[in-house]
C-alpha cells in the first residue's frame, strides 16, 4: 500500500478557496481530513469503536476542538505553556459541530464515536471553527461509521446590509448579524447566533442564504464519498423487544395517561417513578410474558419501556389532539411572575419564574478590574460584558453536588449573555466592566431563555441603560413526517420527547440571539418560518409580564454602587499624568480614595462611590493635564505663608501665589493675621503668564477677614 494516497477536493465557498485533503495525513484513522483555506489549516479525524459496551443504552458521540497556539506563532500566556484543558470558546465550537452531527447517526449506533479537531495553521481571512466544521462532515462521510447523509456548514454575516458568507475574522465587528447553519442538502440541522435586534424575516433569509451555501458543500461531499469513501460498516443492533413494549402498553396505559394528566413536575416525576417500579415488579413476576429470559435488568427494561409508552402517547396527544401535558395549548406561555432587587448587596437583582422554571439574576459594575479576558490564537480580547450559567442539582431536585461549569452550561450562558449583548450601551456612553450571573433555582424547560429574562431584569434594576428589554422564549416541535404541531414554552419532558428545542431571544423590534437544536434529520424553511413567527408572539407577552415590575432602567445606580467618571486628555499626557514610576497617579488614588485607569485613546476613568469626590479627583487631573482655567474659582490648601503672600495648592501638583494685595479689601500687613498654613480657602485665577506661574486672588471670591486676636 502506498504510503502517500493523497487527493484533493476543492470549492469556491463564499467566494474563498476551501481545500479538502485526504489519503495523506492520520490514514489510521476511520475518516481523516485537512481542510484548508487562506492559509488556516484544520486536521479532522474521525474514530467509532467497533465494539459495544455491555449495557450500553445511549450513543456516546464526543466532538473536540483543539487550536494549537504554534498555529499562530504564539506561545500561550500565564505559566502553563502546553494546551490543556479546552476553553470556553473552544467548548463553544465542539458545540456547533455535535448538535447538527448527532441526529444524522442511526437511532440504534452506540458505538463510542470521536471527532478531533485540531487547528494546525492560523490566519485571519481563514475561519478555523467553520473548517472544523466542514472537516468533520467530510471525515465521516468518507469513513465506514454509518451515517445518514452528507452535511455542510456555514457562519452568515450582514455588513453594509450585505450578506456575507464566512467573513474574516476582522469583518465581525462591521456586521449586525452573525449566524451558524448545519444541514443536508434538504434540509436544516443547527442554527445558532446573534444579531443587533434585526427583524424575524431579515434573520430568516440570512438563515436561508447560508442553507443555499451549505447545499453546495453537501454536493462536493457526496463526490468525494462516491470517489474515496469507504463501504459503511455493519454493526449489530439490539432488537427491540416488541414484547415488552406491547405488554407495557396494554397492561400500563392508563397509569401512563394518569401521570401526563399531571401538571406539577415533581408530583409528576413520583408517578413516573411510581409507574417504572410497578412495571419492573411486574417482570420480575414474570419475565418471559415480557419476552425476557430473566428478571435480570427489570429495572432498567421498566424505564425504557415506560419512557418508549409516554413518548408515543405524548406525541399522539399533541399531533392528533392539540394537547399537551395537563391540557396547556399549542401557543400557551406559562404563568410568569417577575421581581427585581430581591438581594440587598448586588449592584442588581431579580427574580425571573415561567411556571416551574426560576432563575435568579445578579448585575455587578465596575472598573477594567473585573474585564474577562480570553487568550486564543486569534489574540487577546478583553470582555467589558459577560454572563455566567449555574445549574445546581437542586434546581431539578438532584441530590448532586457542584462540579463547575460544563459543557451545557457555558453553551446556555453563551446563548444568554449573546441575547442580551446586543442591547449594552456602547463603551463611550456606558464604560463599565458589567458582569450578570444567572443562578437555576428551578428547571422544567428553557432556564437559557429564563436567563435572559432574569439578566435583562436584573440589569434595568442595576441602572444599567440597555437599549431595551430582552425576552426569550423556547419553542418544540412534534412531527410524524407529515404532520407537525409547533408547541410554545416547552416543558423539559416535551423537550426530552420531542423533536426540536428552538429557542429565540429578543426584543420587541427584534432579534438578538437564536439557537436550534433538533432529534430528526432536518427541518423545512416552512417549519421554522412558522416557529420563529409563534415565539415572536410568545416573546411579545413575555415582555409585557416583564414591563409589569420594571419597564425602563432605573435612573442611576443604587448607593454604595461604584461610579465611573472619565475625561479625554491627549494621548502625549498620558506618561504625565501617571508620573515617573506611577508616582502621580498613585498619589491621586490615595489622596481621593479612587481608582484611576487609563485607556490608550487617552480616557481617564476614574472610579468611586462619593460623586463630589469623583468631580474634585476629574477637576483635578483636567487641570494637571490642562493647567487651570483663568476665571475658575478652585478650592486652595494653604502650603506656605510669605511676607509677601501665600503660595496655596488648588490642585495635586499644581499651586499658585495668592499676593497680599489678592488677600482682602482690608490692607494687609501680615498674611499670617488673615490665613493659617493647611487651611482651605476659595481662589479665582486671575492670570497664568509665560512661565506657567499662577497668579490667584481670595478677595475676588470673598474677602478674607483678619483671624481674632491678630
Amino acid at each position: 500500500m502506498a504510503l502517500n494516497n493523497k487527493k484533493e477536493y476543492k470549492i469556491n465557498y463564499g467566494g474563498k478557496e476551501v481545500t479538502i485533503e485526504t489519503g495523506r495525513l492520520a490514514k489510521q484513522s476511520d475518516g481523516a481530513v485537512l481542510v484548508s483555506c487562506n492559509g488556516t489549516q484544520v486536521l479532522v479525524a474521525v474514530n467509532s469503536a467497533r465494539e459495544l459496551k455491555d449495557g450500553q443504552d445511549f450513543f456516546p458521540l464526543l466532538v473536540e476542538y483543539q487550536e494549537k497556539f504554534y498555529a499562530a506563532g504564539k506561545f500561550l500566556g500565564g505559566f502553563i505553556k502546553r494546551e490543556n484543558r479546552p476553553s470556553t470558546a473552544e467548548i463553544l465550537a465542539c458545540r456547533l459541530i455535535d448538535r447538527p452531527l448527532r441526529p444524522m447517526f442511526p437511532s440504534d449506533y452506540m458505538f463510542d464515536t470521536v471527532v478531533t479537531c485540531s487547528v494546525l495553521s492560523y490566519s485571519e481571512t481563514g475561519d478555523p471553527e467553520v473548517l472544523a466544521g466542514l472537516g468533520a462532515f467530510a471525515a465521516i462521510a468518507i469513513s465506514d461509521i454509518p451515517f445518514a447523509a452528507p452535511l455542510g456548514s456555514a457562519k452568515v454575516g450582514r455588513i453594509d446590509g450585505k450578506l456575507v458568507l464566512n467573513p474574516d475574522h476582522a469583518d465581525w465587528a462591521k456586521s449586525d448579524l452573525e449566524i451558524v447553519i448545519a444541514g443536508s442538502k434538504d434540509a436544516i440541522l443547527m442554527v445558532e447566533g446573534e444579531a443587533h435586534i434585526v427583524p424575524e424575516k431579515e434573520v430568516l433569509e440570512a438563515i436561508n442564504f447560508g442553507h443555499d451555501h451549505v447545499k453546495e458543500f453537501c454536493e462536493l461531499v457526496a463526490k468525494m464519498q462516491k470517489e474515496v469513501g469507504k463501504a459503511k460498516r455493519t454493526y449489530v443492533s439490539a432488537e427491540a423487544n416488541t414484547t415488552l413494549s406491547k405488554k407495557v402498553n396494554t397492561d400500563f396505559s392508563a397509569a401512563a395517561r394518569a401521570a401526563l394528566s399531571i401538571n406539577d413536575k415533581m408530583e409528576r416525576q413520583d408517578a413516573v417513578r411510581n409507574l417504572n417500579k410497578k412495571v419492573a415488579e411486574a417482570i420480575k413476576a414474570d419475565p418471559a410474558a415480557f419476552g425476557l429470559k430473566d428478571d435480570k435488568g427489570a429495572s432498567k427494561e421498566a424505564y425504557k419501556a415506560v419512557d418508549g409508552l409516554l413518548y408515543d402517547m405524548m406525541r399522539a396527544d399533541i399531533l392528533n389532539e392539540g394537547k399537551r401535558i395537563a391540557g396547556r395549548k399549542l401557543d400557551e406561555v406559562r404563568k410568569i411572575e417577575t421581581e427585581v432587587s430581591v438581594l440587598q448587596a448586588p449592584h442588581g437583582s431579580s427574580l425571573f419564574t415561567r411556571g416551574e422554571t426560576q432563575v435568579m439574576a445578579t448585575v455587578t459594575v465596575g472598573g477594567s478590574v473585573g474585564d474577562q479576558m480570553a487568550d486564543r490564537i486569534s489574540g487577546l480580547t478583553y470582555d467589558k460584558f459577560y454572563l455566567h450559567y449555574n445549574f445546581p442539582g437542586f434546581s431539578v431536585g438532584e441530590a448532586k453536588g457542584s462540579r463547575g461549569a460544563g459543557r451545557r452550561e457555558l453553551g446556555h450562558g453563551n446563548l444568554a449573555e449573546r441575547a442580551l449583548k446586543a442591547v449594552m450601551p456602547s463603551q463611550e456612553t456606558f464604560s463599565y466592566t458589567t458582569r450578570v450571573v444567572c443562578e437555576v433555582l428551578e428547571s422544567n424547560g428553557s432556564s437559557s431563555m429564563g436567563s435572559v429574562c432574569s439578566g435583562s431584569l436584573a440589569l434595568m434594576d442595576a441602572g444599567v441603560p440597555i437599549k431595551a428589554p430582552v425576552a426569550g422564549i423556547a419553542m418544540g416541535l412534534v412531527t410524524d413526517g407529515g404532520k407537525y404541531k409547533v408547541l410554545t414554552d416547552i416543558l423539559g419532558d416535551e423537550d426530552h420527547l420531542g423533536d426540536l428545542d428552538f429557542k429565540v431571544a429578543g426584543t420587541k423590534d427584534g432579534v438578538t440571539a437564536i439557537q436550534m437544536d433538533i432529534k430528526i434529520t432536518g427541518l423545512t424553511r416552512e417549519i421554522i418560518a412558522e416557529a420563529i413567527a409563534q415565539a415572536h408572539k410568545g416573546r411579545l407577552h413575555i415582555l409585557g409580564e416583564m414591563e409589569k415590575t420594571i419597564k425602563t432602567p432605573r435612573e442611576g445606580f443604587k448607593p454604595g454602587v461604584p461610579t465611573i467618571m472619565t475625561v479625554m486628555i491627549p494621548t502625549d499626557k498620558i506618561g504625565a499624568l501617571i508620573g515617573p514610576g506611577g508616582k502621580n497617579i498613585k498619589k491621586l488614588q490615595e489622596e481621593f480614595k479612587v481608582t484611576i485607569e487609563i485607556t490608550e485613546e487617552g480616557m481617564v476613568k476614574v472610579l468611586g462611590s462619593d460623586m463630589e469626590v469623583l468631580k474634585t479627583a476629574i477637576s483635578t487631573i483636567n487641570m494637571q493635564i490642562n493647567g487651570p482655567e483663568i476665571g475658575s474659582v478652585y478650592d486652595a490648601r494653604v502650603d506656605s505663608i510669605k511676607e509677601y503672600g501665600a503660595f496655596v495648592d488648588i490642585g495635586s501638583g499644581v499651586s499658585g501665589l495668592v499676593h497680599v494685595s489678592e488677600m482682602s479689601d482690608d490692607r494687609v500687613q501680615n498674611p499670617a493675621d488673615y490665613i493659617s498654613e493647611g487651611e482651605t480657602i476659595k481662589v479665582k485665577v486671575l492670570e497664568i503668564d509665560k512661565m506657567g506661574r499662577i497668579k490667584l486672588s481670595a478677595k475676588a471670591v470673598a474677602s478674607l477677614k483678619k483671624k481674632e486676636g491678630k
